[in-house]
């Protein structure tokens, strides 16, 4: 067992240097709060505190040269705000026409990209943290007459964050892509194990809610890839990258294939349960599948423990046993629809055979799996022209970010106003809570209201209860750090609970300069108001209904589908190849897709008023995914084949499937659905009629042929479901008002 203790013991420090923000934190506010105990300024405290904590809530994944240049324009922003609160205090008309001014531009600043949606959040918040710190300064007498003193403090705080975590980033430059690997590696294993329990030969299985939940995780499995290409990004830039971040950049691109080829679908499931149901095949299909699943999570492991990645051989004996069925199956084989459906189960397997493949080259030192072209694209701003630029395009009522950030305006100047109307004790907790809680979407909004509220309560009574038991500042001095490290680890996952951290380290810093007993009462009905001001402001200040974008939503997934369509034909002429343009066109198509689930999703967390036809709307997002699984099939088996009469038929079926989308696409965006094209039914026809030249040989133009008939059955049931979402809801079906 000794031998085994610094290898443990080494996991369990890299596992804990992994939580990289709480660790900053720690060290920040520890150091800080040792700094004012010794020179005897415990005032100082809270203001250094806010600080830090806003510092914190600017960082985004970045290198240490781009944490550096961006840590210097969260200084910039944060003294500009912090010395116009200071200036504008006392003066309402001023303040409030500026903070709303502030709060308007700086949340469209967003739409430039993640980087300064942070930043420009933060600074928001910081300029709450000042109104409060003045406000207390003006309550306790602290330091009257020292002009310029609370934004300095608030500076230094965030400044003395900023060292920790530009000295982390280059003392750890490639731990964020590790751990965004590992959770990538992670959900894909979950999205594939789950793939896995499509193929069940049992009859009445809902498969229509399968996918409905496969499409949920999709959408987890996509956020996790952008996250990962985004955090390499950072590091490599134009530059070519060497060593683990080398290796990294392969295994995202592995990650890449792997969801491709989880993601297709060969044939019907229900076509396939009716034929296979006295066979244990699609239990083969099903453990080989599960195997790779669980490969994906032992890559994880793997990666976070930065220990060579061993494949195991359960996997190709699986597939050899999956062959062998196969062949009985053949053997007993009587219908034509039999053997067509057993070319679909052969496909899978040479699928699942190629995906093994991907997970084994995994294995490799540099992950390449044989890639020559392994470059990603750059979705950052290429010069202030384009960050100006795509501010512009979101300058609209129809934008999303422009409502949000109207909202929140109108939002805060309400805040503002109530406060002075009822005068409340620590009044600016409301606009506080008012930009905490008010989200971009209702549900989002709705869910931060109640958990904000019960969170302050839980971190209201635990703050009674601490300050009656340790009356000692020393002791509620390492509350309040150990408070703020539970604030950072949690706020992502459990906000009821990093919001009763936050309002425990507020209490215990409070009161080491007077009774934070007087805040208890206050701090719970400032959240109050501050979260209802939040609440009523996104239900009726330009409410942007879920349900009223799906069109725009649904039209850019259709759009995207066709670029997919287009890219993976092009490549049955040229001959398999993971180009930039290829994978980019597939990450849209996914994105897209992604994109419409999560809007779905959301639009049940609406009234349901706004929402008489979520019924459709789900059926429509089945088959968008439906469609997407059988043109990740055609992806997954592209190869260059020899032009042919048959493959002729193909490629105008393609083409015309892509026109279709096209088609549908534009119907969607003007909200009216034409009648099919003239030029459609002679190509399904011919397609139809068309025969795929036997044997082996024939194999690749089969399972295209049968890919293209289910895209085209999948694109006739989305335009049934476009027809009906688009019809009068005076003249809808009982059918069509499900909810």
């Amino acid at each position: 067992m000794l031998p085994l203790f610094p290898d443990t013991l080494r996991q369990r420090l890299r596992s804990f240097a992994s939580r990289a923000q709480p660790l900053r934190i720690l060290l920040t506010l520890g150091s800080l709060m040792a700094v004012c105990g010794y020179t005897g300024h415990p005032d100082a405290v809270i203001p250094l505190f806010l600080g830090a904590i806003a510092s914190a809530l600017a960082e985004t994944d970045d290198s240490w040269r781009g944490r550096f240049r961006a840590q210097l324009v969260t200084l910039a922003c944060f003294a500009v705000v912090s010395f116009s609160v200071e200036a504008l205090y006392g003066r309402p008309v001023l303040f409030i026409a500026g903070l709303a001014f502030a709060a308007f531009w700086l949340t469209m600043l967003g739409a430039v990209e993640a980087r300064y949606k942070a930043i420009a959040y933060a600074t928001l918040i910081l300029a709450m943290y000042a109104t409060l710190g003045i406000e207390n300064q003006a309550t306790h007498g602290h330091g009257q007459g020292d002009g310029g003193r609370e934004p300095l403090l608030l500076l230094a705080g965030a400044a003395w964050y900023g060292v920790f975590s530009v000295l982390w980033c280059a003392a750890f430059p490639a731990q964020p892509v590790q751990a965004r690997l590992v959770t990538l590696f992670t959900v894909l294993g979950n999205f594939v194990r789950f793939k896995a329990s499509l193929f069940e030969p049992l009859r009445g299985i809902d498969i229509e809610q399968k996918r409905l939940s496969l499409a949920q995780l999709n959408a987890e499995v996509v956020s996790e890839l952008n996250a990962a290409k985004e955090s390499i990004f950072r590091r490599i830039g134009a530059r070519a990258p060497t060593g683990r971040i080398s290796r990294y950049r392969g295994l995202y691109l592995i990650a890449q294939d792997v969801h491709e080829r989880a993601s297709s679908s060969h044939d019907d499931y229900n076509a396939l349960a009716d034929a296979f149901f006295h066979s244990d095949l699609l239990y083969r299909c099903q453990r080989v599948l599960g195997l790779q699943g669980l490969a994906c999570q032992r890559l994880a492991v793997s990666i976070a423990r930065r220990e060579p990645f061993e494949v195991g051989g359960e996997t190709v004996q699986a597939l050899a046993d999956l062959r062998g069925a196969i062949e009985h199956e053949r053997a007993r084989a009587t219908t034509p629809e039999q053997l067509a459906l057993l070319a679909s189960v052969e496909a899978l397997a040479r699928n699942l055979a190629q995906l093994d493949g991907q997970l084994a080259g995994a294995s490799q030192p540099s992950a390449r799996a044989g890639r020559t072209e392994m470059g990603l694209f750059n979705r950052s701003p290429r010069s202030w022209r384009d960050a100006v630029e795509r501010v512009r395009r979101q300058l609209t009522p129809r934008s999303p970010l422009f409502r949000h950030a109207l909202r929140l305006a109108i939002a805060l100047a309400a805040g503002y106003g109530v406060m002075h109307l009822i005068h409340p004790a620590q009044g600016y907790w409301i606009l506080l809570t008012t930009l905490f809680v008010c989200q971009q979407s209702f549900g989002d909004t709705i869910s931060r209201m109640g958990q904000r509220i019960a969170g302050t309560a839980l971190g209201v009574v635990a703050g009674w209860a601490l300050l009656q038991l340790f009356p000692q500042p020393l002791v509620q001095s390492v509350i309040a750090v150990v408070a703020g490290v539970l604030f950072f680890a949690t706020r992502a996952t459990r906000y009821l609970l990093a919001t009763a951290a936050m309002t425990l380290l507020v209490l215990m810093c409070f009161n080491q300069v007077g009774d934070s007993g007087l805040l208890l009462v206050p701090r719970l009905v400032d959240t109050a108001i501050g979260s209802a001001i939040a609440g009523l402001a996104v239900l009726l200040v330009l409410p942007h209904w879920q349900a009223r974008r799906l069109n725009e939503l649904a039209a850019t997934a259709m759009r995207s589908h066709a670029g997919y369509l287009r890219r993976i034909v092009e490549q049955y002429g040229t001959g398999p190849r993971d180009h930039l343009d290829y994978r980019l066109a597939r990450r849209n198509d996914h994105n897209a897709d992604a994109a419409l689930s999560t809007a779905v999703s959301d639009m049940f967390r609406e009234p349901g008023y706004v929402r008489p036809r979520a019924g459709i709307a789900l059926r429509f997002l089945i088959r968008s995914h439906t469609l997407l699984s059988y043109l990740s099939a055609l992806g997954a088996h592209r190869a260059a084949l020899p032009d042919s009469p048959h493959m002729a038929v193909l490629r105008d079926a393609a083409e015309g499937a892509a026109a279709a989308l096209d088609a549908l696409a534009g119907g969607l965006q003007v909200g009216a659905i034409g009648d099919d094209p003239a030029t459609e039914p002679p190509v399904r026809a011919a397609l139809a009629a068309a025969v795929a030249p036997a044997g082996d040989a024939g194999a690749a133009e089969r399972t295209i042929h049968t890919e293209l008939a289910l895209v085209w059955l999948q694109i006739d049931a989305l335009r049934t479901h476009a027809r009906e979402w688009l019809q009068p809801v005076d003249d809808a079906t009982p059918a069509t008002l499900e909810t």
